[in-house]
């Protein structure tokens, strides 16, 4: 009978209480959400600029959720869906809203469909990759790769024209047209609901003897971020975009090794 009360007793504490370590990783991811939605607020408001940088802060709170948990042993059931509803809102509706309010809104039928598009293929990438957790572990040359392009990334490409028209103004006139931003669209849905393999740092290990360069070129990056932080960033996405046949190439290298 002890032993049944006490395991009574464990299982009230269970429902009432929760250690802080289980709650930590779902408050950053709730910060995560709160930036997305903020941005859509933004959007309808044409403050662009804030728009865009409240996206950024949802990609970097959706980048420390993650390691969060695992750093306090912190992962849950309900933190794993949690951060998929966040990444759908910030990363699939808060980008495509933001285009529609900066370039697509003069053509309300076409215009939102293209937007339309970009928030059903993020919720189709989401879906997935929430199945592939609970599938089969896959083969060892995936370990350096994402199944298709990932939701942040996704994000910031469909935000490139935005950001460049930031520094380049005279660019705005091609880069804010419909075509380019409905084109941009649809090749940023294909790529995230294709099996395009593209590179992942998750799994990246760094050689010592490239400690001290990558500390110089993170304070480079640091450097352009406070001095040129629209072209900085604008950068960055373009060798993004040109990483992924790179990645394809690699892959393939990769894989024929495991044949």
């Amino acid at each position: 009978m002890e032993k049944i009360n006490q395991k009574l007793q464990l299982s009230r504490e269970k429902l009432t209480s929760l250690p802080f370590r289980k709650i930590a990783p779902n408050i950053v991811t709730m910060l995560a959400l709160c930036a997305g939605v903020t941005s859509i607020r933004y959007s309808i408001s044409a403050e662009w600029v804030k728009a865009v940088l409240c996206i950024f802060l949802a990609a970097f709170f959706d980048g420390l959720d993650g390691r969060v948990a695992r750093m306090l042993k912190g992962s849950t059931k309900f933190g794993a869906e949690l951060d998929s509803l966040s990444d759908f809102v910030s990363f699939g509706v808060a980008p495509a809203i933001l285009l529609y309010q900066w370039s697509l809104f003069d053509l309300p039928k076409f215009g939102w469909f293209f937007c339309l598009l970009m928030s059903i293929g993020m919720a189709m990438r989401l879906a997935r990759f929430n199945t592939m957790l609970e599938a089969e572990p896959q083969p060892e040359y995936w370990n350096h790769f994402f199944v298709g392009v990932p939701a942040p990334a996704a994000a910031a490409l469909t935000m490139m024209p935005i950001m460049i028209s930031f520094d380049f103004p005279e660019l705005s006139y091609v880069v804010r047209s419909h075509a380019f931003c409905a084109t941009l669209l649809c090749v940023v849905s294909f790529l995230m609901v294709s099996r395009i393999p593209t590179f992942s740092t998750k799994k990246l290990k760094v050689p010592t003897c490239m400690l001290m360069p990558l500390m110089l070129i993170v304070a480079l990056f640091a450097s352009f971020i406070i001095t040129q932080p629209w072209f900085t960033l604008g950068i960055m996405t373009i060798c993004y975009a040109l990483s992924i046949p790179v990645g394809i190439f690699v892959f393939m290298k990769e894989k024929k090794k495991y044949q």
